[in-house]
């Protein structure tokens, strides 16, 4: 039974992440148009543009590891979506006791996914945006654990689902200076993850075309675009349930999934996009002294 539960969890996982990270991705491209005094695509375009990859032919590169070039998506869809079915179960189920690092572990699994497909596509133009998405990780990955370490100093446990109850007799840690400081300096860290402006310098069309993607056709891509859209989903609703109170009240958690979610929207239309050394110094120098201001405030129980 167990095991039909996790199967189902996943499967659910899946399907409702998919579904809210493809609206997701259509209200970024919407709000994005408006921003730009335009119109903006339909609701349906990302469905459509799904739809129409996966029905295109997928091309190999002949000098591309082959195994490695196929496999790339198929992992990423795979952490993405067992990453959401563990927020699923904290949402909607009888808790699954996992705890903080095994969700750093699968959110590092994208950014690892993309720099194997770069690199392994035998491109040149991919094998300089895997080295930038390489050490775009190693940039924003250390303020990004200090700030979700937080939390964990105000509840005690490093388990999300006992995070979540702290929040309902304490206050959701977002209304603390120490939670809050720390959900700015993760949300950038996260933007970061999305590959995101002004982090976006291994997809940098306007330099290096589409970077680590630039070999990419077909079903492949369809599922790196979809990976990326999970993604989306999945650590907005992560955000959601650890800063902010999570969802047990479904209008007010969904409000808070927009209020997110737009914000990153702002962040990645009002920012020039940052050189590799910028976001090394940035994320080494200000997110990481902001995030250990964080962890000082929340040991002094601010």
């Amino acid at each position: 039974m167990e095991i039909l539960r996790y199967f189902s969890l996943i499967i659910a996982s899946f399907f409702i992440f998919s579904l809210v990270g493809i609206m997701s991705g259509w209200l970024d491209r919407k709000i994005t148009a408006r921003l730009q005094w335009r119109v903006g695509p339909p609701w349906w375009q990302n469905f459509a543009d799904f739809v129409k990859l996966v029905g295109k032919e997928t091309v190999i590169p002949y000098e591309a590891n082959q195994a490695m070039f196929l496999l790339s998506p198929i992992i990423g869809i795979i952490a993405v979506t067992v990453t959401g079915a563990l927020l699923l179960s904290s949402i909607f189920f009888n808790p699954v006791k996992w705890d903080l690092f095994i969700f750093i572990y699968l959110l590092l699994i994208p950014s690892v996914v993309i720099f194997l497909a770069g690199s392994s596509s035998g491109n040149v133009l991919a094998s300089v945006g895997a080295g930038r998405e390489l050490r775009l990780l190693l940039s924003y990955e250390l303020p990004f654990i200090i700030a979700l370490l937080v939390p964990v100093i105000k509840s005690g446990s490093v388990q999300i689902y006992k995070i979540a109850d702290y929040q309902i007799t304490n206050g959701v840690n977002i209304g603390y200076i120490s939670g809050f400081i720390a959900f700015v300096v993760a949300l950038l860290a996260f933007q970061g993850k999305l590959g995101y402006v002004p982090f976006d310098v291994s997809e940098a069309e306007t330099e290096i075309a589409a970077g680590t993607f630039i070999e990419y056709s077909g079903f492949p891509l369809a599922l790196l675009k979809l990976m990326k859209w999970i993604l989306l989903s999945v650590g907005i609703s992560f955000f959601v349930i650890y800063f902010m109170g999570g969802f047990r009240n479904p209008l007010t958690g969904i409000l808070k999934y927009l209020a997110v979610l737009i914000l990153i929207i702002l962040i990645k239309n009002t920012n020039p996009r940052l050189r590799t050394d910028q976001i090394l110094k940035f994320s080494w120098g200000w997110l990481t002294m902001f995030g250990m201001l964080a962890v000082l405030f929340a040991l002094l129980g601010y």
